[in-house]
């Protein structure tokens, strides 16, 4: 029963650690780069959260579609300064680029809330459900609602839209798609835009229950890094699996040893996949590494 108990909050961690993975991956491939900001507006979402709160004391169901639009747009102010001045560069310009625009994120929320921790407000009333013995949080069962609705429209958006062949054309080969009149451009700003409103969200649903601060994004980016590269380079379910892996270990694992023996196991795995199979556990897009 405990373990029960400790996978569920688990995989609530899992799904909001996999939408910020999937924002990564998706402007990986559409980009060939490596956005390391990705995390640094997790941060940016959760505090954006938690300001609105303050002007409309809502549940945050009903903030999350204003940080949608809010950190879409922030996404694309990101592409503006941190991808297309550099886009004909080498990958690794975009890499230096994207650290640097995440310390000016993290310095700026540091001058606008300080460094103490900040919550936003849960997607419902707060509380528990009691089901078969289980004890489980109203939030993490909005926490898992919310991130599965999101991911699976995004699923949809990209396998069964026009846009979404564009996009995934864009993300296999920009010339022969711009040669097919796809407007390239526009789909990776796009990217970009869908790439942080889902840092946003994940910023919103972490907020709540664990807090954030403006160097929180470190630790965000790095987890997502980790999920990439356990589940597959570019690969998209890969990242969401590696996603869950990252936060099983951070509850099931610590709860039965400690947090600081968890993340060691949790290295030494990822050290493990790199060795045995550095393609990651499901495959690898080739091409893809920066």
């Amino acid at each position: 029963m405990e373990f029960l108990q400790l996978a569920i909050n688990g995989i609530a961690l899992g799904a909001a650690y996999a939408l910020v993975a999937l924002g990564f991956v998706l402007i990986l491939n559409a980009t060939g780069a490596v956005n390391f900001a990705q995390g640094d507006l997790v941060a940016a979402g959760g505090f954006l959260a938690v300001a609105l709160a303050g002007f409309l004391p809502v549940p945050g169901l009903l903030l999350l579609p204003l940080v949608v639009i809010l950190m879409a747009g922030l996404g694309l102010a990101v592409s503006a300064a941190a991808y297309w001045p550099l886009r004909d560069r080498p990958p690794v310009a975009v890499f230096i680029s994207t650290i640097a625009l995440g310390i000016v994120i993290q310095n700026g929320l540091n001058g606008l809330f300080g460094a103490e921790p900040r919550a936003a407000p849960p997607l419902f009333s707060g509380g528990h459900l009691e089901f078969f013995g289980l004890v489980i949080a109203r939030q993490s069962l909005a926490i898992m609602g919310v991130a599965a609705l999101l991911i699976g429209g995004v699923q949809l958006l990209l396998k069964h839209t026009q846009l979404g062949r564009r996009l995934r054309a864009t993300a296999q080969d920009r010339e022969v798609a711009a040669a097919l009149g796809v407007p390239v451009g526009a789909m990776v700003a796009l990217t970009f835009a869908l790439a942080a409103a889902l840092a946003g969200v994940a910023g919103l649903l972490l907020a709540n229950q664990f807090f954030i601060t403006p160097t929180h994004g470190t630790d965000f980016i790095v987890k997502a890094y980790i999920a990439v590269v356990i589940g597959g380079w570019g690969r998209v379910g890969g990242a969401l699996a590696g996603a869950m892996l990252v936060a099983l270990f951070e509850t099931v694992v610590a709860a039965w040893t400690d947090y600081a023996v968890a993340t060691g196991l949790l290295y030494a795995a990822l050290l493990t996949i790199l060795v045995f199979r550095p393609q990651g556990l499901f495959g690898e897009a080739e091409g893809r590494r920066a």
